[in-house]
């Protein structure tokens, strides 16, 4: 792929390797691959979304530093990986579907928009778009039980009562209560909250992928007109290139995650406060009017920061791993990292 620097007859292009689509991946190879790669990635990620979890269900403000102490003097560094068993199980299959939704949509939908002539960055950020929803929907089928399950693992212990030994005896526990719809309880507001997250992220990491190689193509313009030379092509190198992903990632993670926060808020509120007060469990228009009376917008907002970290850590070691990974399991190995 080649990205113009300019409108000018002398303008850098700078070439990237050729993007790979659905037709072009080795399937068995990128799912087996992938459930490795996407495996240690989430072991390494694991205990942030302990942290963040347990925040989200306590009733006083604590630090994440105190809280992390805390966890580690009661209960030693497998506080951090509680549930950790249910959540990797869940891993494989709910990976498989989201990079299979996600590939497949892409390079659907990406044809289809050229077809209908659209330019190519446009219909590259459509077919990004719909792909992300598209993932997120097949995803959710999995990772919702999963949640349920690993989220109640994660919270127990050190203060909190144990209430299962083990993924096997909650999810035996939660079927024996609340039947199937137990292990589904928040889909509807995950779906809300993931889907158009995903649009966003994926939407905007193209764009901005595109906005960073467009800079770096007008440097090297410079550069080349004050030393009086002609437009020359750029091929960065892999190092280059995956500090642009990891770059773009970041920025993706940071607006996505200004849009889509009021909907987690609400999303987390649901969760957090389920089975508590007379009424039971507040619906979402309750929640919303609560937020309102709290402080308006900026209560929507809460936790932002972390969030924000969280997101762009997650999400730069992904797209990178992802990026590999797809450059792994193309059938032609001509095409290089």
């Amino acid at each position: 792929m080649s990205l113009g620097a300019a409108a000018d007859d002398s303008g850098t292009e700078i070439h990237l390797p050729a993007d790979i689509d659905w037709e072009m991946l080795d399937k068995s190879k990128f799912f087996f691959l992938g459930a490795a790669l996407f495996s240690g990635v989430s072991g390494m990620l694991y205990p942030m979304v302990v942290l963040k979890t347990r925040k989200q269900v306590i009733t006083k403000d604590v630090s994440c530093v105190k809280l992390a102490v805390s966890i580690l003097r009661s209960e030693g560094c497998r506080g951090f990986y509680r549930g950790f068993g249910t959540s990797l199980v869940g891993t494989i299959p709910a990976r498989s579907l989201y990079m299979g939704a996600l590939e497949m949509t892409k390079s659907n939908v990406g044809c289809v928009t050229v077809k209908m002539g659209f330019s190519e960055a446009k219909a590259d950020a459509i077919a990004n778009a719909a792909a992300g929803v598209s993932a997120a929907m097949a995803a959710q089928l999995v990772w919702t039980p999963i949640d349920v399950v690993s989220q109640r693992l994660m919270v127990q212990g050190g203060n909190s009562a144990v209430r299962y030994n083990g993924g096997v005896d909650a999810f035996r526990k939660i079927i024996r209560t609340d039947g199937v719809r137990g292990l589904y309880r928040g889909f509807g507001i995950s779906i809300l909250t993931y889907a158009p997250c995903n649009a966003v992220w994926w939407t905007a990491y193209s764009m901005g992928h595109r906005a960073v190689w467009g800079g770096i193509g007008c440097y090297y313009l410079k550069k080349e007109g004050d030393g009086g030379g002609g437009g020359v092509g750029f091929t960065p190198d892999s190092k280059a290139i995956v500090a642009v992903q990891g770059l773009s990632a970041a920025m993706a993670s940071g607006f996505s995650a200004v849009i889509t926060m009021p909907l987690d808020t609400i999303k987390t509120r649901l969760q957090v406060l389920d089975g508590e007060g007379s009424n039971g469990r507040p619906s979402i228009g309750q929640t919303v009017k609560n937020l309102v009376k709290e402080g308006g917008l900026s209560a929507c907002y809460r936790g932002l920061g972390p969030r924000w970290a969280s997101m762009s850590l997650s999400a730069t070691t992904m797209i990178t791993t992802y990026e590999f990974l797809k450059r792994l399991s193309t059938k032609n190995q001509d095409c290089h990292i």
